[in-house]
């Protein structure tokens, strides 16, 4: 039998799909639930396993090319009989329509289609099999590890050498680097026939320089991000400013900066701490109503290396500390940057903080995410010659915030408790972040 594999969804906005690379070349033999594919979703590299097992036939969509969702971009047969044949199927496929109608050819047996709710739920974890990478596998049985006491940190739990290797007290950077397009047209099988050796991970490659005139198609990330703006301009948003005095954040910040903590896990702490006296700021407008979210998930907007925008989310931050929340916030970026983050990671967002006062902006307005009531923009905190008690000057550093929110859910007066709660903290309250 010849099955075909699909261009899966891998988020509910995604509308297309851009092939990385083939993990898997034509010939090659594939057991279920092995990587066949990996795929740009909207913002992440997705691995695609198949759910059969058989030879990869031929390869309809090539790597660096788009597809639909729900098109078929492979052929997978069974045996190597029926290889050829599913060559000859993806030929006639392509092949244009004839003029007029003709007889129509006997019938094959009708493919089965591979879904991404079945390749997702074959992933380690969702249906208790472990998905191996075949290096893992191969390094698993020379040191001698139990694949199932492993927890795999690859995506969708899938075991990677480094898991194996990290089980027997070894320390190594990833070995590969992430393959590009043009690299993996020509790529051969992940049959590696020993553990290679650790190597550092290259610097992304320097963007091509633009020529004057040249139109440059936008990345699937760049186009999801036009969908959602886009999408934003329907709701009627106002904005509302406010100067809080960072002195005590920024004295608890130099105190606890040799932990590991960031200035962006302080803020997303703090505001995730005032938006429980605030439900609605976290709240969403459906067209049933208000929609009031159980769990306070900061996202917080991080700028990509290719000129994209995405927004990993902090679950529950109010109930983390704050040395977990900078760690765990460390690990999204990472993962964010290396386009590993699953959807859950950069879409469950219910309230989100955009702070480009780390580049020096002074203030400016962020548009509203889809699905969120509010989005808070975070400008530079500089020193300010400010009036003081008994009528004298002084200095006080200060950084300029400005709160978009969804006016048909939260009004002027809701927006400025919420802002004035969160001057509050961070101007008189600032340590208790720590506790």
């Amino acid at each position: 039998m010849i099955h075909e594999v699909f261009m899966p969804a891998l988020s509910s906005t995604m509308t297309e799909g851009k092939i990385v690379s083939w993990v898997k070349a034509p010939g090659d033999k594939i057991e279920k639930g092995e990587t066949v594919v990996v795929v740009e979703s909207d913002k992440a590299d997705m691995d695609v396993e198949s759910f059969y097992e058989g030879y990869l036939a031929t390869i309809i969509v090539d790597a660096g090319s788009t597809a639909p969702v729900g098109e078929a971009i492979a052929l997978i047969a069974e045996t190597e009989a029926e290889i050829e044949a599913a060559k000859q199927k993806a030929a006639s496929a392509s092949a244009p329509a004839p003029a007029a109608p003709t007889p129509a050819p006997a019938a094959e047996p009708e493919p089965v289609a591979a879904t991404v709710e079945e390749a997702i739920a074959s992933s380690n974890g969702s249906s208790g099999r472990l998905v191996v990478s075949p290096r893992a596998r191969k390094l698993a049985k020379e040191l001698k590890v139990d694949l199932a006491t492993l927890k795999g940190s690859g995506p969708h739990g899938r075991i990677v050498a480094e898991d194996v290797e990290a089980a027997v007290g070894k320390v190594s950077e990833p070995a590969t680097a992430a393959v590009t397009p043009a690299a993996a047209a020509v790529a051969a099988p992940v049959t590696a026939p020993a553990p290679a050796p650790a190597t550092p991970k290259p610097a992304p490659a320097p963007a091509a320089p633009v020529t004057p005139g040249q139109v440059v198609p936008l990345t699937t990330l760049q186009n999801a991000v036009v969908r959602n703006m886009v999408a934003s301009l329907e709701v009627p948003t106002f904005h509302v400013g406010y100067t809080i005095t960072t002195d005590n954040l920024d004295k608890l910040y130099k105190q606890i900066k040799s932990k590991g903590v960031t200035m962006t896990a302080l803020l997303a702490k703090a505001v995730a701490v005032t938006l429980k006296k605030h439900p609605l700021l976290y709240a969403a407008y459906t067209d049933q109503g208000i929609q009031y979210n159980s769990g306070i998930n900061v996202a917080v907007a991080v700028a990509m290396d290719d000129g994209g925008l995405i927004t990993p989310v902090l679950q529950a931050a109010d109930q983390m500390d704050i040395y977990t929340l900078s760690r765990t916030w460390k690990d999204l970026v990472d993962r964010a940057r290396s386009k590993q983050l699953q959807p859950a990671e950069y879409s469950t967002g219910t309230f989100t903080l955009s702070n480009l006062g780390m580049f020096g902006v002074d203030r400016f307005d962020a548009i509203l995410p889809p699905g969120q009531g509010a989005i808070l923009a975070i400008g530079a905190s500089r020193p300010q010659v400010v009036a003081i008690a008994e009528g004298l000057f002084g200095v006080r550093t200060q950084m300029q915030v400005n709160l978009t929110a969804d006016h048909r859910i939260i009004y002027g007066a809701h927006a400025a408790a919420f802002l004035q709660d969160l001057a509050k903290l961070i101007e008189t309250d600032a340590q208790s972040l720590t506790l």
